[in-house]
């Protein structure tokens, strides 16, 4: 009996530390975030400290943005309502990379797995597409496709595409053939 009480302090002192831990790691996000705002506050207004790049001081604020004048262009937009309609066309662009992406490397990812042949033929190209950076793709989609929904459709197709397709591949082709013995 005094074993089990002895455990639960032990655990209820653990959950007090535990707890103790993430409050302070809250503080120091929010602290972290704080001084991120005051320095980007302190680098871009002019006569705060004197200018590294620029021979006017008003050109920081230019090509920074003053973080105040961020905020309140945040604040106007959310308020207004007229973010709503882009970040919905954002969600769906990101919703059909996501789902088409993912269905191409599954797909193709089973298909190269089971098929030896399938996968010795497309295997070079497949590593040397996946070599490329793909922010190289961006300007190259646009020209394409345009600036429309398309375009970023596509490139997000790519972002998704070779994480689903490699973990796929490898997954398949590394199942122990016990256990597919054992399956069958």
């Amino acid at each position: 009996m005094q074993e089990a009480a002895k455990i639960d302090g032990e655990s209820g002192a653990r959950r007090t530390n535990l707890r103790a831990a993430r409050g302070r790691l809250a503080l120091y996000h929010v602290l972290l975030l704080g001084g991120v705002f005051l320095f980007w506050y302190a680098m871009t207004e002019p006569g705060l400290i004197p200018p590294f790049y620029f021979d006017d001081p008003t050109r920081a604020k230019f090509f920074f943005g003053q973080p105040l004048e961020v905020l309140k262009r945040i604040w106007i937009w959310f308020s207004g309502g007229t973010i709503y309609l882009h970040l919905g066309v954002t969600l769906i662009e990101t919703l059909l990379a996501f789902a088409i992406g993912t269905m191409l490397g599954l797909v193709l990812g089973l298909w190269l797995a089971l098929s030896p042949t399938a996968s010795t033929l497309a295997d070079p190209y497949i590593k040397a597409m996946n070599a490329m950076p793909r922010v190289i793709l961006a300007p190259i989609f646009a020209v394409w496709f345009g600036l429309g929904i398309t375009s970023k459709v596509v490139f997000g197709i790519t972002l998704v595409f070779f994480i689903v397709f490699f973990n796929v591949y490898q997954g398949v082709k590394e199942v122990s053939p016990v256990v597919l013995a054992n399956a069958r």
